[in-house]
């Protein structure tokens, strides 16, 4: 497998990005003007290849298309302070698309491909990379299956690919939520753990009534009872009970393990703040806010980073938060953003540099 200074590289004749507007960063708009590309076939991953961002032909007959052998990732990379490039833990988005892959019985990528093909691909396109607050280039490597047949089974062969976007926010204001009781995202013994793309396929047509509704985004709970909150549509989520930060746990296997999620809770414990992960029930929250002691509601997640909650729907029940005094989502944010742009210590090396 190559490393990242031999990986082939053709450059596109010309740039795009003289249309782009680095000031007004639409959320996924945009993309550079490479792609990396690699393909399994005969048991074996080919070497990789940074090509121009272009279509890609696929037979109508390719098994992603009908069975849904289909896996991504999302990872960001900043522009320092001292001008580096810096990868926010791309290891752990590696493990966590592998996990993915086992499950969708679909092939690991080799780490050397996927890290030094991320590394070469963001050399090629650097001057992408948004230099502004609270913007980043966003990644986003993929993989699905190719093979041309009917056969319900795994694929023979697939394709992987990593593109990238540059990004400002993903919301651009506190979101309203409608906590969801008759769809279901996922179920004990199912996929809820992975990033497939039928995950979010599924979760469209809710997201659209909600919206219907008046709101941003729902709020899953269990397929069971309908008691336990699990996650956004988009991202994980905190609540802040009677000064603690907690997040439902991931002990049946129906909630992304986020990385955001992950980040946020050890900057929680580097702060000094109580933080639980556990079982949390819609009832809870309805107690604790009417008690005065639920103060603040916020998402985490790579394309989110943290959004701020400002009114969570249950039922005929609306619970108000006030996004301009939410203290621990802010000092939250900041710190992750210290870090990811170099003005704070990487005390944890969740930093990968790409020079």
């Amino acid at each position: 497998m190559a490393s990242n200074n031999n990986i082939k590289v053709t450059k596109a004749t010309a740039s795009k990005i003289g249309a782009v507007d680095f000031k007004n960063l639409e959320f996924g708009k945009y993309f550079t003007d490479h792609m990396l590309v690699a393909d399994y076939a005969d048991g074996k991953w080919g070497e990789p290849e940074v090509v121009p961002y272009a279509p890609i032909c696929v037979d109508p007959s390719i098994s992603a298309i009908h069975y849904g052998q289909s896996i991504f990732e999302g990872i960001k990379a900043y522009r320092m302070d001292d001008g580096r490039t810096a990868i926010f833990r791309p290891k752990d988005n590696y493990l966590r698309f592998n996990k993915s892959a086992r499950r969708i019985e679909m092939p690991e990528v080799p780490e050397r491909l996927f890290m030094n093909g991320m590394k070469k691909l963001l050399e090629v396109d650097n001057q992408w990379i948004p230099k502004e607050y609270d913007h980043a280039m966003y990644i986003r490597p993929f993989m699905f299956s190719t093979e041309t047949t009917m056969r319900v089974a795994p694929s023979s062969s697939y394709k992987f690919i990593i593109i990238c976007s540059p990004v400002g926010p993903y919301y651009s204001a506190p979101m309203k939520i409608h906590v969801e009781e008759t769809f279901v995202r996922a179920v004990p013994g199912g996929v809820g753990f992975t990033k497939t793309s039928g995950n979010y396929a599924a979760s469209l047509h809710p997201t659209a009534v909600a919206k219907e509704k008046g709101y941003d985004q729902v709020l899953w709970t269990d397929a069971v009872e309908h008691k336990y909150v699990q996650e956004c549509g988009t991202m994980n989520v905190f609540f802040v009970i009677d000064g603690k930060a907690v997040t439902p746990d991931l002990l049946n296997g129906t909630i992304l393990e986020g990385v955001t999620r992950n980040s946020v809770i050890q900057v929680l414990k580097d702060m000094g703040k109580g933080v639980e992960e556990r079982a949390i029930s819609i009832d809870e929250l309805v107690e604790a806010y009417q008690k005065g002691k639920l103060t603040e509601a916020f998402g985490t997640g790579t394309a989110a980073t943290i959004s701020k909650i400002s009114l969570l729907g249950y039922k005929d029940f609306i619970m108000n938060f006030d996004p301009e005094v939410m203290p621990w989502a802010d000092e939250i944010k900041a710190k992750l953003t210290a870090i990811k742009e170099g003005e704070a210590p990487d005390s944890h090396e969740w930093i990968v540099y790409v020079d």
